[in-house]
This record gives structure tokens, C-alpha cells and sequence, in this order.
């Protein structure tokens, strides 16, 4: 199990990625368009970097729905390798057959 606090930390990440998507997607729209003035393209640029760091999607980390481990990490199930052996195991995953012999 991660410790509380990393996986708080995560969530308030992805309501940061939420909530700056659009205004960050806009400011990247005017900064990477060549058509644009560099003064204006600056600015943007400018206000991208005043934004939380939280807010950019690359901080996000991939953490298993259960546990919260970091490593390990199935992104088709959203679970570890751990929590995947253990579900497998108890034949609570769908269409997964465990054999051990």
C-alpha cells in the first residue's frame, strides 16, 4: 500500500490536469503557431510558465486503482502486479484463468 499522502498528491494532480486542460491547450495553440506574431507567441509562452507545474500532464504518474503502487503498473487493467496475481488468483478477473501446478 502507497503511503496516503503520495496518492492525495496524485489526485490533486489530475484535478489540476483537469481543470488547466483548456487554457493550457489554448497557450500552446499560440505559442507553437508560426503565424503569429513573436511578441504574442512570448506571451504566451509567458503565461504557460506562470500555470501550477501540477497542471501539466507530464507530472502525472500511473498508480494502481487499488493500492496506489507506482511500479508495476498494467495500464489495460490500471492495476499492479501485484493486485492482478491476487485478483487473478481469486478468479475475480474475467476471462483470466491462474494455474499453478
Amino acid at each position: 500500500m502507497a503511503k496516503k499522502s503520495m496518492i492525495e498528491r496524485e489526485k490533486k494532480r489530475e484535478r489540476l490536469v483537469a481543470q488547466y486542460a483548456a487554457k493550457r491547450a489554448e497557450l500552446k495553440a499560440i505559442a507553437n503557431d508560426k503565424d503569429k506574431p513573436v511578441e504574442e507567441r512570448f506571451k504566451a509562452n509567458l503565461k504557460l510558465a506562470q500555470l501550477p507545474r501540477n497542471s501539466s500532464a507530464t507530472r502525472l504518474h500511473n498508480r494502481c486503482q487499488l493500492t496506489g503502487r507506482p511500479h508495476a503498473y498494467y495500464r489495460k487493467l490500471k492495476l499492479s502486479r501485484i493486485m492482478l496475481r491476487e485478483l487473478g488468483s481469486n478468479g475475480e478477473i474475467p476471462g483470466m484463468v491462474k494455474s499453478s501446478w
